[in-house]
């Protein structure tokens, strides 16, 4: 789906649609509960690399995150000469769309952001589809940047799908030595900068919203 692309039918039906929706999406997320498991303390910047769904909904998540110092909108798990938007949208690169974010360690741990991106970010009893998208380019992935991360991303989801923290199982995947690659600029902070545009206000304010309602001590406005 080229999200960039809204007819004006759509558009109206879309904003008919947004107080319901907002409403059922906000039920639908949870806290679930922390790590069992943490990475040790580090005194550098750490980075995160995730997927699940438009990476518009998941920057303006993250954008909101107290500790967060950047967040890039881009893609990951594909080769570097296919990390374009029009050609990601085939779901036969292996790229995934992705953010990249720089956190401070010493304000927000790795496991704290993987809490809120299964709580809030992300359904991720989904596989290859993310409301309203489908495909393998809107996968449920945590690309983890070292064995370390790679190693706590497996025990956590291990962990939520012991203790049955959803209705389903967890089917977000774990994958490693896979680069990042920026998206256009024109993606970059989509939502901060087009609160109003409705695939925006349909999907991913409701996200932003579930943030601060149930992350309180970690949201920034």
């Amino acid at each position: 789906m080229n999200k960039l692309l809204v007819t004006g039918v759509a558009t109206a039906a879309i904003a008919l649609g947004v107080a319901a929706h907002s409403s059922s999406a906000a039920e639908t997320m949870r806290v679930v509960p922390a790590p069992a498991v943490e990475l040790p303390a580090a005194s550098k910047p750490g980075v995160a690399v995730l997927a699940g769904g438009c990476f518009w909904g998941l920057e303006g998540v993250f954008d909101h995150v107290a500790g967060v110092k950047s967040v890039t909108s881009g893609y990951a798990g594909g080769a570097a000469a296919t990390a374009h938007y029009e050609v990601v949208g085939s779901g036969l690169t292996g790229h995934a769309e992705s953010v990249r974010i720089v956190y401070d360690p010493a304000k927000i741990s790795y496991g704290e952001l993987l809490r809120i991106y299964f709580s809030v970010a992300t359904d991720p009893t989904q596989l290859n589809h993310q409301e309203p998208d489908d495909g393998s380019q809107y996968r449920g992935t945590v690309f983890a940047q070292n064995p370390a991360q790679a190693q706590l991303a497996t025990a956590y989801i291990a962990q939520l799908n012991r203790v049955k923290a959803y209705s389903a199982p967890v089917v977000t995947t774990v994958e490693t030595g896979k680069a990042f690659y920026p998206a256009e600029a024109y993606h970059q902070h989509f939502l901060a900068r087009n609160p109003t545009y409705p695939y925006i206000v349909y999907n991913d304010l409701p996200k932003v919203a579930a943030l601060k309602k149930l992350f309180p001590g970690v949201y920034r406005g």
